[in-house]
């Protein structure tokens, strides 16, 4: 083989090596091992919602988030928890306050600048994949849909 054919050959692999690191690299991983990038959801409404085990106001809020994400199947709704907690500390919770929406584990990029000072803390991300809108507090499923509705120009 000549020089130019291996340089060809090796441009050619370090291509493939690139694509393949770019399509494989993941955003977050859910407590349930699914993967993804958050441009898998452009084109979406998305809400991300910070809570900890020790913030009575989240979990109260928890029945009407599991509300929002029975009654809007087409709006994705993650749940990050703003303590560090182990993958089995995060499933009890889960259990225990019977979290029905995927909880983010493993969180390599955000969309946001920072985490929340104020719990709970929603966060509205638009079809474009930009935070539209940070909520702090309690919300409820009907006050979330009226926003996003709002939002949408609907």
């Amino acid at each position: 083989m000549k020089k130019w054919q291996w340089a060809a050959l090796a441009i050619l692999a370090l291509g493939t090596g690139i694509l393949a690191n770019w399509t494989m690299k993941k955003d977050f991983v859910t407590l349930d091992g699914e993967a993804y990038q958050w441009q898998d959801f452009n084109g979406q409404w998305v809400v991300v919602n910070y809570f900890a085990r020790w913030c009575a106001p989240c979990l109260r809020e928890i029945p009407e988030l599991n509300r929002f994400h029975r009654e809007n199947q087409d709006i994705p709704i993650f749940a990050i928890s703003f303590d560090p907690l182990s993958k089995e500390e995060l499933s009890e919770l889960r259990d225990t306050y019977q979290i029905a929406f995927p909880i983010l584990i493993n969180i390599e990029a955000v969309l946001w600048p920072q985490a929340p000072t104020v719990l709970p803390h929603t966060i509205i991300i638009n079809p474009q994949g930009q935070v539209a809108i940070e909520l702090k507090g309690e919300q409820s499923a009907a006050s979330l849909k009226q926003l996003i509705d709002q939002l949408q120009g609907s």
